[in-house]
């Protein structure tokens, strides 16, 4: 089998440290390995997506000494593949539409019966409020709503898996708290630490979390390279691919790239952007250097 690794940036800014540093080390591996990397752009956010951004990303990653084949995935082409994934769930009765704001969420999740609000990979966890709603009714006669945001059944799909060995990764990194190895889960922690997450956002038309496993398959991803922002999300990511008859590829969470304040690197801290890098006389070698590499 052929190592493949990816780099997934979203054209909504520009990149900084941190995404050299998962670029640099997805193209270093599968260079060793004698694989290949690949690039893809995550512009399903088309409300912040911007062409000069996504140009931007191709100069400061040639720049790096990083090359890809042609052509390059982008998640705005493959709308109709999300929609049909969205659509097989739907189906199986796993997905219900939500009405929910985020005001409301927090409200429900706040209540004094309720406790603190319990946090998940998306903010607060779901209380399930629209589940309950929509709780005894054949939603699967009709087709998905498109017009909707559109949430994961979490118990309902757990339900579904009849092997748990399935729910499992293998970490060849390391999660935040040193997790490595083969990583299990349980269905009760899906429900207690995961939640109802969104799969399809009223806006795009589906979500990271479906987004990502679609197009890791149909990239052939077998190792993700990506921080350990996301070790958490992975959990989520396992189950739809199982959901979904995916593989599962292996996965290596590095460490974030920080401020000399302990803050993790975003794409509003121009300050660190390859590009003002590159305008203060920067080397591609200086970039290796700063982030450790």
């Amino acid at each position: 089998m052929t190592f493949v690794t990816r780099f997934a940036p979203s054209p909504t800014g520009p990149l900084h440290l941190g995404h050299a540093y998962s670029a640099m080390i997805a193209s270093d591996m599968a260079r060793s390995e004698h694989g290949r990397f690949l690039l893809r752009i995550e512009d399903i956010d088309r409300s912040r997506s911007r062409p000069h951004w996504e140009d931007q990303i191709y100069d400061d990653l040639n720049w790096l000494g990083l090359t890809w084949p042609e052509p390059v995935l982008r998640q705005s082409d493959r709308l109709s593949i999300y929609d049909r994934a969205l659509e097989r769930l739907w189906m199986k009765g796993l997905l219900y539409p939500c009405l929910c704001n985020r005001k409301d969420i927090s409200a429900a999740a706040s209540a004094p019966q309720e406790g603190a609000p319990l946090l998940g990979p998306d903010g607060i966890i779901y209380p399930g409020t629209c589940r309950k709603i929509n709780q005894g009714i054949d939603l699967s006669q009709n087709p998905h709503p498109r017009d909707k945001v559109l949430r994961l059944d979490i118990a309902k799909a757990c339900q579904t898996i009849h092997d748990p060995a399935r729910l499992q990764f293998l970490e060849l990194g390391s999660g935040p708290g040193g997790e490595t190895g083969t990583i299990s889960f349980t269905p009760d922690e899906m429900e207690t630490s995961v939640g109802d997450i969104v799969l399809a956002r009223r806006d795009m038309g589906t979500s990271y979390h479906l987004s990502v496993v679609l197009d890791d398959a149909a990239q052939g991803i077998t190792h993700v390279v990506r921080g350990q922002d996301l070790f958490e999300a992975t959990r989520i990511h396992v189950l739809l691919q199982v959901l979904l008859d995916l593989p599962t590829p292996a996965y290596y969470h590095h460490d974030l790239i920080r401020d000399n304040a302990g803050k993790r690197l975003a794409k509003r801290d121009d300050a660190r952007a390859i590009a003002k890098f590159r305008a203060d006389g920067a080397s591609p070698a200086d970039i290796r250097q700063i982030v450790g590499l």
